[in-house]
């Protein structure tokens, strides 16, 4: 909103969270599910047909993903694109952008632990209830993934494709030339220079080109380069606008989802089943109202005050949290006859203690990189969080009672609707 009405990035948080509270607390699950329907399309056209138009401008390639691997052909030149992007880096003092910055097992323990917490986000499992039998549940999940894949394929592509902009348009270029675009996002406080060494020219470098002091005059926030891409890559203007209703979409539909999660955790499995058993509809109904208000304010101060880190980074640190908890405990609901409550229970508490305190130790109480643990960084910590919730959760369940019988029979019926011996005969 910020962007889209050039405003003070305080009030587009506030009519943000305006939006989301009247739809959200209005519509109930049904009026959200719809909705985030027409949500993601709109959010995978705006990212999409941006990477698309990019991907033709510099590699002549419609499909960004073939782009990427592709070859550099804007301005004369002719190499693959990876190339580009290496020399790119290479030359302004960053590492190469094919080398990584991490290393291996790190990052496999990232994507691990993205992978795994996708499937642990409450706010992604609830959509599932709202489906009419379980044939409809896993077409469901493998839709999902097809949808969900479109967005992250296209993700490293738009990536490689800001980087090139953004240095083919503004390095060594005088500010009084620099594009319109700059002094947008300069306005809003996204990007800003500072003439370092007096020559009016814009120039960012990396730590390798800063030997005899801090050269780099550039800085912007890696968040906004999703939504900057299109205004460096000169796109037409309904493009822009196609994308900032993508990035509001994508925005506006998981707060609504997380805040509907949240607000029914309080008002029933809480307030009805703990606290006040004998709840009415219309005041569950109320309490939901107010705990979707209260988390929606605490929302809206680290909207105005964000945490000293930047969106990308948050959002690691949350998946890898439902990694440590809620993934090892839905998939042992559905696959382990012998889990009972004590393991589940057991399991979540040491997964998401143990993952908390390494991303609170290293994030907040300066820990180093030389304490890493195997070398994982807290974004990617989430794995291991993930592996210690099963080991202790079998590990209890194992010298604790077996789980009632009808427990038993619920864990097969999950698998096979209808009970086994249908399912045998069905093959």
């Amino acid at each position: 909103f910020s962007t889209l009405f050039e405003i003070e990035i305080s009030t587009g948080v506030w009519v943000g969270g305006a939006i989301v509270f009247f739809y959200a607390g209005l519509g109930g699950m049904k009026g959200i599910t719809y909705t985030q329907v027409a949500q993601y399309c709109v959010m995978a056209f705006a990212y999409t047909i941006p990477a698309i138009f990019i991907a033709m401008t510099l590699t002549g390639n419609v499909i960004p993903q073939f782009g990427f691997i592709g070859e550099y052909s804007a301005n004369g030149e002719s190499l693959p694109f990876l190339d580009k992007l290496d020399n790119i880096n290479t030359e302004l003092g960053f590492a190469k952008y094919t080398s990584g910055s991490l290393p291996r097992i790190d990052m496999f323990c990232i994507t691990a632990a993205l992978m795994c917490g996708t499937a642990g986000l409450p706010h992604v499992i609830v959509r599932f209830f709202t489906v009419k039998n379980v044939k409809a549940v896993r077409t469901s999940a493998c839709w999902t993934l097809a949808f969900i894949a479109v967005i992250y394929l296209t993700a490293p592509t738009i990536g490689g494709f800001a980087r090139v902009n953004l240095i083919e348009k503004l390095q060594d270029t005088p500010r009084e030339e620099a594009p319109e675009w700059f002094g947008h996002f300069e306005k809003t406080g996204y990007m800003s220079w500072e003439d370092k060494n007096g020559d009016g020219k814009i120039q960012h470098f990396g730590p390798k080109r800063q030997e005899v002091g801090d050269l780099n005059e550039l800085t912007f926030k890696p968040d906004i380069m999703v939504m900057a891409n299109p205004y460096m890559g000169g796109l037409p203007k309904w493009v822009i606008a196609l994308l900032m209703a993508g990035c509001i979409a994508a925005a506006l539909s998981t707060a609504a989802g997380l805040l509907l999660v949240l607000s029914t955790a309080i008002s029933h499995d809480l307030m009805k089943k703990v606290v006040k058993p004998d709840l009415s509809d219309k005041e569950e109904i109320r309490y939901a109202r107010l705990a979707s208000l209260g988390a929606l304010l605490v929302a809206i101060y680290f909207g105005i005050n964000p945490p000293a880190t930047f969106i990308a980074k948050t959002v690691a640190f949350a998946f890898g949290l439902a990694a440590s908890s809620f993934f090892p405990t839905l998939l042992m609901g559905i696959f382990s006859r012998r889990m009972n409550k004590e393991g589940a229970i057991a399991g979540m508490v040491a997964g998401i203690g143990f993952t908390l305190a390494y991303i609170i130790y290293f994030q907040f109480m300066g820990g180093t990189k030389d304490q890493y643990l195997f070398q994982i960084s807290p974004e990617g910590i989430g794995f291991l969080g993930m592996l210690i919730n099963f080991a202790v959760a079998f590990t209890v369940a194992r010298f604790t009672p077996a789980p009632p019988q009808e427990v038993t029979e619920l864990v097969d019926n999950v698998r096979f609707p209808g009970g086994k011996e249908t399912a045998a005969q069905d093959h």
